[in-house]
């Protein structure tokens, strides 16, 4: 998968266990889940197939708010957000914007470095454990 700044790594487990056990392993760490939404569920409302895509909004309102005050633009994509999804064969992925990438795009300075670096580990830990790649 090359999209700029998309990280997409694979699951070991279907797409219902995958996200339960993202959304188990991001309440663990004491993050809020702020909404589910469940792409193929609404396509199927509408009469149009879609294969699993579902995402997951969450985060930290502590470190993401001092992120907004620096570049508000940034709340375009914050809170986080991770994309678990089958692809034709059958496969699960999770997707989800590295920080970095973020930073970059919405120009925050230098000193918000050790958030991104931290939300970075936070999406690789959580994904990586959704994933059971940990």
């Amino acid at each position: 998968m090359a999209a700029d700044g998309l990280t997409t790594i694979q699951s070991h487990f279907g797409p219902k266990d995958t996200m339960n056990r993202l959304e188990a392993e991001v309440k663990a760490r004491g993050m809020t889940v702020f909404a589910h939404i469940d792409h193929a569920k609404g396509a199927a409302l509408a009469g149009v197939p879609l294969r699993p895509n579902d995402l997951l909004i969450f985060g930290n309102p502590k470190v993401g708010t001092p992120l907004m005050q620096s570049a508000p633009t940034i709340g375009i994509d914050l809170p986080l957000k991770v994309l678990v999804w089958q692809d034709a064969e059958g496969s699960t992925w999770l997707s989800y914007n590295d920080p970095a990438w973020l930073a970059r795009r919405h120009g925050l300075s230098p000193d918000a470095e050790a958030t991104v670096k931290t939300l970075a580990g936070v999406l690789a830990a959580v994904t990586a454990a959704a994933a059971g790649s940990s």
